[in-house]
């Protein structure tokens, strides 16, 4: 075989090895990602749900009891007072 041809083999094949390892790093770096962009999301719906529970809840205790028309009686009397 020529010298030439060892060497030009020789290239393309480290080429390929380095080509094919970055590539490897890149699958590897992009599957952690989306793991951790998963968690975030997931613990976004979950703060999401909490606060959707709580506010029927609230909704629930305020269509039972008569506060939150006095409360909200009492804050336009202060208004209209001041006024």
């Amino acid at each position: 075989m020529h010298p030439v041809l060892l060497v030009l083999q020789l290239h393309v094949a480290s080429t390929l090895d380095t080509t094919a390892a970055r590539a490897a790093a890149l699958v590897q770096h992009a599957r952690a990602g989306r793991g951790a962009r998963g968690q975030s999301t997931a613990e976004y719906a979950l703060v999401l749900l909490g606060a959707a529970t709580v506010a029927v809840v609230f909704l629930a205790w305020a269509g039972k009891t008569s506060r939150i028309g006095k409360l909200f009686d009492a804050v336009l009397d202060t208004v209209i007072g001041k006024v």
